[in-house]
């Protein structure tokens, strides 16, 4: 969705650069907005908070790997060779499921990050739309899209604003 809203401000603003003569250019950090905003900033720690809770489950399941690597390694000069080789098979099989978890939770939780951040990223396209078409501004660039700017231009701050005041947590009481 990022990508999306990147595309869409950088064609409006290849659209609009006549307006660049004579007009009003904004310059906003997406990703600045994105962790200032109310809506942003709890999605964030929902997500902290749920991975703790993933890293806690990889990490209890990394000890027991270790433990039963310990266990093996103690233990191997007093198995016979089939006893060692069904231990270290079971012992890589559980490695495999540690590993085939950790990218699972891994996937889950950016899969995740990009629904939460696509619907707020959504409702920023719509405040600068806003913004433009009240008049404020004739084009409104993504920071990267410009390598240097007056940082008078910098819109990220109002951006927040206008945001937290039509969705931010006070107006959801």
């Amino acid at each position: 969705m990022r990508a999306v809203l990147l595309a869409v401000v950088a064609a409006l603003s290849f659209a609009a650069a006549p307006a660049f003569a004579e007009g009003k250019v904004g310059i906003v950090d997406l990703q600045r907005a994105l962790n200032e905003v109310e809506e942003g900033a709890a999605a964030k720690a929902a997500l902290k908070k749920e991975f703790d809770a993933k890293q806690k489950q990889l990490d209890t399941r990394q000890t027991e790997l270790k433990t039963l690597k310990d266990e093996l390694d103690a233990q191997s000069t007093m198995m016979t060779q089939d006893k060692k080789q069904e231990k270290v098979a079971d012992l890589q099989r559980k490695l495999m499921e540690v590993q085939q978890l950790y990218m699972s939770l891994q996937q889950d939780l950016s899969k995740r990050e990009q629904e939460a951040t696509a619907k707020i990223f959504e409702k920023m396209g719509l405040i600068l739309k806003q913004m433009g078409e009240n008049g404020s501004y004739d084009v409104i660039l993504e920071r990267s899209a410009a390598p240097y700017f007056n940082p008078a231009r910098e819109v990220t701050d109002e951006l927040v604003r206008r945001y937290n005041a039509a969705y931010g947590t006070s107006k959801k009481k």
